[in-house]
């Protein structure tokens, strides 16, 4: 196990409080002569003398056996308020942003930090009790990208056990008494009560999570071959509806849990609601339809596709009077040529409500259904240009030429990304 996490060769930045599990750690580390061992302490300045103590310990320890010693340290309860965020959670942050950096300074290819059986369990519980699926119950990962947990199946008894053994000294958190936070309250008073319960809660949770890991290594997989159908237009990303509308749910929410994430360049922690949105929008019985979400990213049903983009709805086109000869359409991809002198109240606009063409057939139908027809999408048909009269529509870009209008042979629009008049499109 510990081979297979820290093999022979390899650089270890070690994460040591000076805590129990963490003194544990580094001293089993320090004993391995096949590897380069460092040690990283983070200073959160919250306990004051009791803080500088640590850091002391650790310090002298480290010098004592010839341990390269690296700290880190910042005011977390002053960043705490500057980001609006929760003491336990920006601690975290700052002490996992220091250990990444610093790994990547010296060189190091793992960062060993000490989580135990015990931790593993109240990360599971933790989740469990904030309503998560199947992902939260996996616990802490034995290895995420360079971070390694040789002590993940090692309960706390076998750690003081160790420590007794070998001699090696270790310091107290106070603050790990304080059961204001969740943690401590679910390490102090929620395990030993269901280890009073069923004695060997903790080993027989600990040796579940290695099946819920695989259970859900197994639906990831299945999502990642959904996730690899998606491609790039331009900056937005766009997959199939169907490759998720025909996938199991599991494995359908894991694919779009990982289409945001790639959407939003990794800057993504959504939350159950923004993947049922998701699932929704490409589940719905309207053809054309958004939602908007976090990172402002909105997801767009388009037909058949499902568009992740962070560009804002257009705004629709105004009206714009014509000049007899050549009109480009400001912003997009049409010109209008009129061929005659213009006459009162003739513009190109956006689409109208009741706006209708009459077709080669002789039947008239309303823009919006000819637009459901072509399959244009419902942000989109705004920007569609309609050249239009106080007597109705005269011609509509990619539809061509209302043939019950009067002046319809006066009007032609050209299309330039086909580089052809859609003048008379719907005769052809």
């Amino acid at each position: 196990m510990w081979e297979d996490l820290i093999p022979p060769g390899s650089r270890v930045l070690c994460a040591v409080s000076g805590g129990a599990d963490s003194m544990c750690l580094l001293h089993m580390l320090s004993r391995r002569e096949d590897i380069s061992l460092m040690a990283a302490h983070f200073n959160h300045q919250l306990r004051g003398e009791e803080a500088d103590r640590d850091e002391q310990f650790v310090r002298s320890w480290c010098e004592e056996y010839a341990i390269p010693f690296h700290l880190g340290s910042q005011d977390v309860r002053a960043e705490a308020q500057r980001r609006r965020m929760g003491i336990e959670e920006t601690a975290r942050a700052l002490r996992y942003g220091f250990l990444s950096q610093l790994a990547i300074k010296v060189k190091a290819d793992r960062i060993a930090t000490a989580h135990n059986a015990g931790d593993n369990a109240e990360t599971v519980l933790m989740h469990l009790l904030r309503g998560s699926g199947l992902q939260g119950l996996t616990g802490i990962e034995p290895v995420r990208w360079k971070y390694v947990r040789p002590l993940l199946t090692t309960s706390r008894k076998e750690i003081e056990a160790y420590l007794i053994q070998h001699g090696v000294p270790h310091v107290e958190d106070s603050s790990n008494a304080d059961d204001t936070y969740t943690r401590n309250r679910v390490r102090h008073q929620l395990i030993p009560l269901l280890e009073e319960m069923n004695p060997g809660f903790v080993r027989r949770l600990s040796s579940a999570i290695p099946r819920l890991r695989s259970d859900n290594d197994c639906l990831n997989d299945l999502a990642r071959q959904i996730f690899r159908q998606a491609g790039r237009r331009g900056e937005d990303l766009v997959i199939p509806i169907a490759a998720v509308t025909q996938a199991p749910v599991p494995v359908a929410s894991r694919a779009v849990r990982m289409l945001l994430a790639e959407a939003a360049e990794g800057d993504w922690d959504c939350s159950a609601a923004h993947i049922d949105s998701v699932l929704a929008l490409c589940g719905a019985a309207s053809p054309s339809a958004q939602a908007s979400l976090p990172h402002r990213l909105t997801a767009r049903r388009e037909y058949g596709l499902l568009t992740l983009t962070h560009d804002l709805p257009p705004q629709p086109l105004e009206a714009i009077p014509l000049q007899e000869g050549v009109n480009p359409v400001p912003g997009l991809p049409w010109t209008v040529i009129l061929h005659s002198p213009p006459w009162p109240g003739l513009v190109v606009r956006a689409r109208s409500p009741g706006d209708r063409l009459t077709l080669s057939n002789g039947h008239t139908r309303t823009l919006k259904k000819l637009f459901i027809d072509q399959k244009a999408p419902r942000w989109r048909r705004d920007l569609i240009p309609v050249v239009a009269d106080g007597q109705g529509v005269i011609a509509v870009a990619g539809l061509g030429s209302n043939l019950s209008h009067p002046c319809r042979g006066q009007v032609r629009i050209i299309d330039h990304r086909k580089g052809e008049d859609m003048h008379d499109e719907h005769e052809r």
